[in-house]
């Protein structure tokens, strides 16, 4: 057979198993003009590459920090909810709050999206988030990864994952080693979930697939909720907050910073203690977002476990010494004292107690 003979190349059979490459190639424009919107000096070559490329410059020992996440199951309350941009936002901004931890400035990001027969549109609209998630924080949007997943993924579910990298100088690390008694803990609000947690918030208002049709639990979600003051729909998908625009111009002064991510409150704190040290918290001086109250209650969840797998209303928890209190409030519009640093004590059980006003630690 001379190659005259060979028969015309079909994208029929990938497309029939669930992989349409003409659809992807499509996107392919789409992505890279959503990453336009998103760039930096130092970034080298075009999205579609292989790598991206990224020229760094402006430190003496430069320290490159790097974190891997991904928005859970948000990400189905979000398709149920037909708001998809919100979790690109989430996955950026949880990102650039891990890297914050170590005093990182953050520099590009990748995302990696994988589902199954979602719309090129859907599509678009997801990297939409991410896109204008980095372009508010002055971040590259370096490239990314889209997969058709059809034997992974339910038909019209997705998976959102992403990978930052930041950059502090040599000796500006922020490690909570030099955390003594005496130290302040100051605190920055959550506006919700964030992105932790939502598979138990998902039984507690039955949204999981076993819990009914599309339609009754999309109803569910839309509903109106007194308590909330809104939609049980828009308590759940508030953005997970950047707290860069927040404390960037204040690192010089932080001892140590938690992320109050999965593992609640303490179980972060702890993260960041050197030995010999422990922290007590007031949760009366600040506001728990009445989301929380209203899965305790319908769900029968004790305070506990709350306080184990939810920030609690407390997104970030900064250490700092007690003369640099006052200039780092002055920093941030929402950050308040929120507890203290105390010498370990055999006698107290754990390194993080969380009490009320009154209560004896």
């Amino acid at each position: 057979m001379t190659r005259t003979d060979l028969p015309e190349p079909t994208a029929t059979a990938y497309a029939a198993a669930g992989v349409d490459v003409d659809a992807n190639d499509r996107l392919i424009p789409r992505y890279r003009d959503l990453a336009k919107s998103a760039t930096r000096p130092e970034q080298l070559g075009n999205v579609g590459a292989f790598s991206g490329l990224f020229e760094l410059s402006g430190y003496d020992r430069p320290v490159l920090a790097a974190s891997t996440d991904g928005v859970g199951t948000k990400v189905m309350i979000a398709s149920l909810a037909g708001r998809l941009e919100g979790v690109g936002r989430d996955l950026v901004n949880h990102c650039i709050n891990d890297i914050l931890c170590a005093g990182a400035a953050p520099l590009f990001f990748l995302d990696y999206l994988a589902a199954n027969e979602l719309s090129e549109d859907e599509k678009v609209t997801v990297v939409s988030g991410v896109a204008a998630a980095c372009r508010e924080s002055g971040i590259a949007l370096l490239g990314g990864e889209t997969a058709d997943m059809p034997d992974l993924y339910p038909a019209g579910h997705f998976d959102l994952a992403g990978t930052i990298v930041g950059v502090l100088e040599r000796g500006l690390e922020i490690t909570g080693e030099n955390i003594e008694p005496g130290d302040i803990v100051l605190g920055l609000p959550s506006n919700g979930l964030h992105t932790n947690g939502y598979s138990l918030a998902r039984q507690i208002f039955e949204l999981r697939p076993e819990d009914g049709s599309w339609e009754e639990r999309r109803a569910r979600l839309s509903q109106f909720e007194p308590a909330l003051d809104e939609s049980l729909g828009d308590a759940l998908l508030h953005p997970h907050v950047s707290y860069w625009p927040e404390l960037r111009n204040a690192l010089d002064r932080v001892k140590g910073i938690a992320h109050i991510t999965g593992g609640g409150i303490a179980g972060n704190i702890e993260r960041v203690l050197p030995p010999g040290v422990r922290v007590e918290l007031d949760s009366s001086l600040w506001t728990t977002p009445p989301i929380f109250g209203l899965m305790q209650s319908r769900g029968e969840i004790s305070g506990n476990e709350m306080h184990r797998v939810f920030n609690m209303g407390l997104g970030m928890a900064l250490v700092v010494a007690a003369r640099d209190a006052d200039s780092v409030l002055a920093e941030s519009e929402q950050a308040t004292r929120i507890g203290e640093v105390l010498a370990e004590d055999s006698s107290v059980s754990g390194r993080v107690a969380i009490m009320r006003a009154g209560e004896q630690g």
